[in-house]
């Protein structure tokens, strides 16, 4: 049988970089064939389509016959129009697989045509992805006509687009991933979890509002048993280092079986993180660049030791001792000459070497820090050393008065009233916190737990906190990277949901 038969097709929509794609493309059978076949992934954004294009790429071949100019181009050896050219149709059969299309109404009538040709007729296969969170704040449609602000936002359309495409195409399973605060979310007193539920569980009736007609039953991955009537938020919640993620990521995850479908999901089994040290710890140690400066390693290690004799050098008590030993230690293990900015030296992390492990991949990819202002390194080098010594991130009100950001809120933040962690450290024996899209617009949150390397996360390091695996490359400028590693889905969590899928698509009859 030709294996594109015998695999589960998938539909991802709003697929951003395509973390929740990569795990359910990574589930594979005894022999290594993959459970599922991407046919259709939806998304707007140019650079993260870019990546889904070249991971479909990648996809097209079995592992062990992926060409060596795929490694070329991310080692940047050839350009994209080499690759291609070289590979033209293994491209063009990503480029029928990957949409770059913004869903609504006037797309409505291609996506549903090219939703079907790709399903052919197949109905065990499963819907992945979920609208932007600020869709749902625009439920109830009924009870906002009139309102021009309402009438001119696209967000509703998206909602209701979203829910159109389930009754089109009556999926006999969809996972539905967003942000947890969505769970708190409240419209005009209405809770927007609660219409969520009412709405996924009736979508005919939420969209026509002209009966009942398709029904699903919703599930949690977390919790056993169907979620009906009034619901308690905390069942939908997703906690990502609980399911091995080395990484605090807290998300909303909903399941949905088609009613007619007698099976009730299992959910995740549980299983210890590693931590952050475990993953990036034998990453090749790299220095920031100095921003606003003419950069040198020799200029880097003059900022950085300057920090003795500073005036926020830490006063002489009893707390205060550690951090300064932290600090004069990072300071004698400077040494100029071995710290770049980059490296491509790649080695396997620690633990989970086969998910990330590529052994073709020859050079380390996406490994380059950030350029910081002189005052920053000063602040990085005093939280990293804290969370040294101390094994956690200070909060403002830890910080030395001379070191304290001139922000206008700065003293609310010290008061614990908002922002008092402006700056966090990734502590080493941890699970980091949550790697976010404000990843790329400042390294404040991300700060390495290493005093020496003084920086934040290379796109490569939070990559590995995410879970993709070492040879997955995001396209775009480095800004445009951070943003996507941080709004995906982490791919080793993703895995473990579609063994739930697979498990109830294999126990469905054949019509």
């Amino acid at each position: 049988m030709d294996k594109h038969k015998s695999q589960y097709p998938v539909i991802d929509l709003f697929a951003g970089p395509g973390g929740l794609g990569e795990g359910f493309a990574e589930l594979r059978t005894d022999d290594s064939t993959s459970v599922f076949r991407s046919i259709a992934s939806v998304e707007e954004e140019k650079f993260a389509y870019q990546t889904l294009l070249l991971r479909h790429f990648y996809r097209s071949f079995r592992r062990e016959d992926v060409p060596d100019s795929y490694y070329d181009y991310l080692a940047s050896r050839i350009s994209k129009e080499e690759l291609v050219s070289g590979n033209i149709e293994h491209w063009k059969e990503a480029e029928r697989a990957v949409l770059q299309i913004s869903l609504g109404t006037e797309k409505h009538n291609e996506v549903k045509k090219l939703i079907e040709q790709r399903l052919r007729g197949r109905n065990r296969w499963v819907l992945v992805g979920g609208p932007p969170c600020q869709a749902y704040s625009l439920v109830g449609r009924s009870r906002r006509k009139g309102d021009p602000k309402f009438e001119d936002d696209d967000l509703h359309f998206l909602y209701e687009e979203y829910l159109q495409l389930i009754i089109d195409h009556r999926p006999p399973v969809f996972v539905m991933e967003n942000v947890k605060g969505l769970l708190s979310t409240r419209v005009k007193n209405e809770s927007v979890i609660d219409k969520i539920v009412e709405d996924l569980s009736s979508p005919q009736k939420a969209v026509r509002r002209n009966g009942k007609g398709l029904e699903y039953k919703l599930y949690s991955l977390s919790h056993p048993g169907e979620i009906k009537g009034d619901v308690d938020p905390k069942f939908f919640v997703v906690r990502a280092e609980d399911y091995g993620v080395p990484q605090a990521r807290h998300r909303m995850f909903i399941l949905g079986i088609r009613s007619d479908i007698k099976i009730r999901p299992q959910i995740l089994e549980k299983k210890e993180p590693p931590a952050v040290g475990q993953i990036i710890g034998n990453m090749p140690r790299i220095r920031s660049g100095v921003s606003r400066q003419k950069d040198s390693g020799r200029l880097w290690r003059e900022i950085i030791a300057s920090a003795n004799s500073s005036a926020w050098f830490p006063s002489r008590n009893e707390k205060n001792r550690l951090i300064k030993k932290v600090i004069r230690l990072a300071v004698q293990e400077i040494k100029v000459s071995d710290l770049q900015t980059s490296s491509k030296t790649y080695r396997p992390p620690s633990v989970m070497s086969r998910w990330y492990y590529d052994g073709h991949l020859g050079d380390l990819i996406s490994h380059e820090a950030r350029t910081h202002m002189e005052s920053d390194l000063h602040r990085y080098l005093f939280v990293s050393s804290y969370g040294a010594a101390f094994k956690t991130s200070p909060k403002l009100a830890d910080f030395p008065r001379e070191l304290l950001p001139a922000h206008k809120n700065v003293q609310a933040g010290c008061q614990g009233k908002m922002f008092s962690d402006r700056f966090r450290v990734q502590v080493k024996s941890e699970v980091s916190r949550t790697v976010t899209s404000h990843i790329s617009k400042d390294g404040h949150y991300f700060i390495h737990y290493d005093p020496a390397q003084c920086r934040s996360l290379s796109v490569r390091e939070a990559a590995r906190l995410q879970t993709f695996p070492d040879n997955y490359f995001f396209e775009g400028p480095r800004t445009a990277q951070y943003h996507q590693v941080g709004n995906a889905v982490p791919p080793y969590l993703a895995v473990q949901i579609a063994e739930i899928v697979k498990e109830v698509l294999d126990r469905m009859p054949e019509d």
